[in-house]
């Protein structure tokens, strides 16, 4: 049975040819609707990568074996098939001198201890926002993060029946069962972290096999992201207040939070930032002297600017490396937006720090002195058409980074940084051929807003749109166009491979994808521009854009579909009401449709009051008024306006925007007699990402739109 999927696995990794774009009127089945989809979404997709220690061989030449992970849509299984392959670089420390495949591709059989049956914890968490697995310095100790046990419960009318040991001791159990909490509510923190409400810290020793669950952690706060602290002594770890309740956590770092370090000698905790920010994402220093870490404002918009700060162990001094950036400046840096930096991010010298970060419609690496606090970008122009870079890792300066472009599959680069000042000099390797190009055109557009539709708190500013379309088409073609306004809203569409758009220009469409003002990438006065502006300021970004590209570039005005998720179908559900008729399909996923109901149903009930225009605080309860702001910029509003056929997908486990939004809108379009149909995913969430719903989505949306094009 191994061998079987082995193969199957060989068989998938290799490179899916691209292939002509056909016209659009070309595609008319089904069938080949699902052949394209099914060929473009074996693209695996590079998730980790992990650099071993270098071996010197008999002839003074030195090599690493390189261990990458990857995840691979499989239609037929219905899953997400995670495999691993490994590489092989020789290099003398500076540059590689050789490097490629080693060995084959196989799938990743998890093996796992069963840890919960030895009764210390409950569930161990995996998930990037807590969970971590850390070894000591000494690796004698693994450090983890796991649900703390919780007390037995059981009914009232629960008979009480003794255990042999017990009847036979006269003695009661060390722990009854506590009636009356059988059905008690434990809090978790919101979408994608469903059943996750009280981590603790767990240390495995290795020898012994013993666990324990390491104690003196204020209970106020839930820890994760946790490592070993220099000497080993003790665990640093970040903080999250859960007092007076929890809020959604994933893709929102702007919870309270700290940087903690508990004293395992003494069982002492002290906190090492200040206690009324959000800090996340601690990485310490390969000499063990320096943490670096990012941090943002406490509430207001969930994705900002951050800061890159930086503590030094030894002197207990924090500083600020990298500032927030406040106004984007052309050719110069935007600033850091990011959740998470790459687990190991630090140069070899302890000095340097590499990141990844998105820098208007791309994701570009620099390098950032820590002790200057200056940041240049690592030049990568040249050698490879523009696109965007993700860090993946970097061990003794060799980088691991995967790229990819809009009609360019995700690849894997490898390179060594060079010396500080000479960055532009860094030269890339492929460690795979890389990926053909598919027969796609894109560009990225600048929109300036015309006068009339500038903020008059943040004047100036402009935003971005990624264009694509199908190559082989005759330029006087008049080509369908598809619009993607991104969810967030503080979020951005980057110059990278994504699948949907991909499919989309294979077929016959253009896309635009549009990164309005109060997208991540563009300063931290673009972001907040957008607050107390959602549903007019976002909703003409978009439309002007399109506008633009109407003039510009040869499409179908006649022929013009809106397609988002989340805030992005926000955005779509507002486009088709205040522009009746423009546009003649309309699909959604998951959309906030009315931020009134949404506030007392969702994970995230700040995130209504903020981006409507208002302050929270845990205390607040909109009053009036409030609460008519958030309705008057809902889509809801202008439901009576629509003309164009709605298609809404919605995820039943969905915790951010709960499937009500839609089902609300659905109901107020039947009330209009707008053609609208409702497709209902059981088992998915908030990002509609199983490979069955995934699937089913876009074949559903690409029925749809040939429905009402043709």
């Amino acid at each position: 049975m191994w061998l079987k999927w082995r193969s199957v696995h060989l068989l998938q990794w290799r490179r899916v040819t691209s292939s002509s774009s056909s016209s659009f009127q070309q595609i008319k089945n089904l069938e080949d609707v699902a052949s394209l989809y099914q060929d473009l979404s074996r693209h695996p997709n590079l998730s980790s990568a992990y650099v071993g220690p270098d071996v010197t061989t008999q002839y003074g030449g030195k090599y690493c074996n390189l261990y990458t992970e990857w995840a691979q849509r499989d239609l037929d299984r219905n899953e997400q098939v995670k495999f691993c392959r490994q590489y092989i670089v020789f290099h003398d420390n500076n540059t590689i001198v050789y490097s490629g495949p080693c060995g084959n591709s196989c799938e990743i059989k998890v093996k796992s201890i069963n840890l919960t049956s030895l009764d210390k914890h409950g569930k161990v968490y995996e998930d990037d926002q807590f969970g971590c697995v850390s070894w000591s310095h000494s690796e004698s100790h693994i450090l983890y993060i796991a649900e703390k046990k919780r007390p037995k419960t059981e009914s009232f009318f629960q008979p009480e029946v003794k255990n042999l040991k017990e009847a036979l001791s006269g003695e009661d159990g060390a722990q009854k069962p506590i009636k009356g909490d059988q059905f008690l509510l434990y809090e978790d923190w919101g979408e994608g972290l469903v059943s996750k409400s009280v981590p603790v810290l767990c240390v495995m020793d290795i020898e012994s096999g013993n666990i324990s669950v390491l104690e003196g952690i204020p209970d106020y706060v839930s820890p994760g992201q946790a490592f070993w602290s220099p000497d080993d002594t003790g665990v640093v770890f970040v903080g999250w207040w859960h007092a007076p309740f929890r809020l959604g956590l994933k893709f929102c770092p702007n919870r309270r939070s700290a940087l903690f370090f508990v004293d395992l000698t003494g069982g002492k905790c002290e906190m090492l930032s200040e206690d009324q920010a959000s800090v996340f994402s601690p990485r310490l220093s390969p000499d063990k002297c320096r943490i670096i870490y990012l941090k943002c404002q406490q509430f207001g918009p969930h994705q900002q600017c951050c800061q890159l700060l930086m503590y030094d162990w030894y002197t207990k001094v924090t500083s600020i490396v990298v500032d927030i950036v406040n106004r984007s400046v052309a050719g110069q840096f935007t600033g850091i937006y990011a959740t998470l930096l790459a687990s190991y991010c630090w140069s070899a010298d302890s000095r340097r720090v590499v990141i990844d970060a998105v820098q208007r419609s791309q994701q570009s690496l620099f390098v950032v002195d820590t002790m200057s606090g200056t940041v240049t970008p690592l030049q990568c122009q040249g050698q490879h058409p523009p696109g965007s870079w993700k860090l993946l890792t970097i061990d003794r300066d060799l980088l691991v980074t995967n790229y990819s472009t809009p009609n360019r599959p995700p690849t894997i680069k490898v390179g060594f940084l060079p010396a500080a000042g000479q960055e532009e000099d860094i030269t890339w390797v492929s460690l795979e051929d890389d990926n053909d190009a598919y027969n796609i055109d894109w560009c990225c557009k600048i929109h300036q807003p015309p006068k009339e539709q500038e903020n008059p708190e943040y004047p100036g500013l402009d935003f971005e749109s990624i264009f694509l379309r199908p190559q082989n088409i005759s330029p006087n073609s008049k080509v369908p166009l598809v619009v993607f306004p991104h969810g967030g809203p503080h979020s951005a569409f980057v110059s990278e491979w994504l699948l949907f758009p991909a499919v989309m220009c294979s077929m016959g469409l253009a896309v635009l994808l549009v990164n309005y003002r109060g997208s991540v990438g563009f300063g931290q006065d673009n972001i907040l521009s957008l607050p107390k502006n959602v549903g007019d300021q976002d909703v003409k970004d978009v439309q002007f854009a399109v506008q633009q590209v109407l003039e510009e570039e040869s499409l179908d005005p006649e022929r013009v579909i809106v397609f988002g998720g989340s805030h992005g179908g926000f955005l779509a559900c507002h486009l088709v009401g205040q522009y009746p008729g423009f546009y003649k399909a309309g699909v959604v996923r998951n959309p906030v449709t009315n931020l009134l109901s949404m506030f007392g149903s969702t994970d995230i009930p700040d995130w209504c009051l903020v981006e409507s225009g208002n302050p929270y605080a845990y205390p607040a309860v909109p009053d009036a008024a409030e609460y008519g702001e958030m309705l008057r910029k809902s889509p809801i509003r202008y439901v009576s306006q629509v003309k164009t056929p709605m298609l809404l997908m919605l995820g039943e486990d969905d915790q951010r925007v709960p499937n009500k939004q839609g089902v609300e809108y659905y109901r107020a379009l039947r009330a209009h007699d707008v053609p609208v149909r409702v497709l209902w995913y059981p088992g998915n969430n908030h990002s509609l990402a199983k490979v069955d719903a995934e699937s089913d989505c876009f074949m559903n949306a690409a029925m749809w739109i040939k429905k009402h094009l043709i």
